[in-house]
C-alpha cells in the first residue's frame, strides 16, 4: 500500500506543476478597440490540455463573464491545449474603474488563477 502511494506521489512530481501565463496588450485598454490576450498553459514543460475561463472582477468584487471576441457565448470552461487566444472589446461603462481581468485554467486536476489589473481609457 505504501509503495503504491509513493509511486503515485513520484508520478505527480515527475509530471510537474501547472504553469500558466497571460500576455495582454497593456493595462490601459481603449474603449471599443480590440484588446488581444493570450493564455499559455504547460505541465512539465509540455502543452497542457484543459479549460480556460475569463472574467472581469469589478471594484466591489462582482465577477462578470467575458464574451468571445467573435463567437457567441462566453469564455467559460473552454477546452484548449497549450495556447488560447482571443480579444475583449471593453464597453464605455468600464472607463476609469480599477478592474481585474481574471483567467482561470484547469488542467490535470490542477487550477491556476492569473489576475491582471486593467483600467479602461477613452
Amino acid at each position: 500500500m505504501k509503495l503504491a502511494a509513493l509511486a503515485t506521489a513520484s508520478l505527480a512530481l515527475a509530471a510537474g506543476s501547472l504553469q500558466v501565463s497571460l500576455t495582454a496588450a497593456g493595462h490601459s485598454p481603449k474603449v471599443g478597440a480590440h484588446w488581444p490576450y493570450t493564455v499559455h498553459a504547460t505541465v512539465g514543460g509540455k502543452a497542457a490540455a484543459g479549460t480556460v475561463t475569463a472574467q472581469i472582477v469589478d471594484p466591489l468584487g462582482g465577477k462578470h463573464p467575458v464574451g468571445f471576441g467573435k463567437k457567441k457565448g462566453n469564455v467559460t470552461n473552454v477546452k484548449f491545449t497549450g495556447t488560447f487566444s482571443d480579444f475583449v472589446i471593453w464597453p464605455a461603462s468600464s472607463v476609469g474603474y480599477p478592474l481585474v481581468f481574471r483567467i482561470t485554467v484547469k488542467a490535470g486536476g490542477r487550477t491556476k488563477v492569473v489576475n491582471y489589473q486593467v483600467t479602461v481609457k477613452k
